[in-house]
């Protein structure tokens, strides 16, 4: 399953270097060389990116992967979305945060 953070960082990182390899892909995200394959199939199934040969390349294998215009528009949906997701785990750990400070300070007090 292609998850809304995979979709968010594989399509930031194809933006800032569209000629990125699947191997280094998968490096940078951490995972398997065929989950890197399945994500950018994925991706091109829905039409938010496109691959095509380097013209002038030695390896014919080589591809610079592009995003179509309607996969700029789900990667700033996809933004919203993570932004949100991420303020709200932030605000759930600050909470947590506080919380266990008033207890060692409580404790503290206690000896």
């Amino acid at each position: 399953m292609l998850t809304d953070e995979y979709r968010y960082k594989i399509l930031k990182l194809i933006e800032a270097q569209p000629e990125i390899s699947q191997r280094e892909l998968a490096q940078v995200l951490g995972i398997s060389l065929g989950k890197a394959n399945f994500c950018l199939k994925a991706l091109m199934d829905v039409g938010f990116l496109k691959a095509t040969n380097f013209r002038n390349s030695k390896n014919k294998l080589a591809y610079m992967y592009l995003l179509t215009p309607s996969g700029m528009e789900e990667k700033a949906s996809i933004t919203v979305r993570f932004l949100k997701y991420k303020l709200q785990q932030y605000e759930t750990l600050k909470a947590e945060l506080e919380e266990l400070h008033r207890e060692v300070v409580t404790d503290n007090k206690r000896l």
